[in-house]
């Protein structure tokens, strides 16, 4: 949140993630205090992930009216929906979509014994 952090580490802190192609989780992405929030982290993302890098949202976790979406990061950075009550998740290089749900593999099957 830039209420307790100023923007430029936020930016700063987006960039390096994304530079270090970590799958990140935005909590509470947008509000009406901070509507371009989202839509300014999306790409910052950008410059570093491609479009069509698979994306979620979650609203209500843990709560009555629970509901999520798959989309792109693309499609996330015009996502007029998100607000106090969502988490956004952006995935890797490696996050694919798998019957409904974001998965990033862990790498297990990856190695050679």
């Amino acid at each position: 949140s830039d209420l307790l952090t100023p923007w430029e580490t936020i930016e700063r802190r987006l960039a390096l993630a994304a530079e270090a192609d970590l799958v990140l989780c935005l909590y509470n992405p947008r509000s009406r205090h901070r509507p371009e929030a989202l839509r300014r982290a999306c790409e910052i993302v950008l410059e570093r992930r491609p479009a069509r890098t698979p994306c979620g949202l979650a609203w209500n976790i843990g709560r009555e009216g629970e509901r999520t979406a798959l989309l792109t990061l693309g499609a996330l950075r015009d996502n007029e929906e998100a607000d106090m009550f969502t988490t956004a998740f952006i995935g890797n290089s490696k996050t694919r979509i798998l019957d409904g749900h974001l998965v990033t593999p862990r790498g297990y099957l990856q190695r050679e014994d």
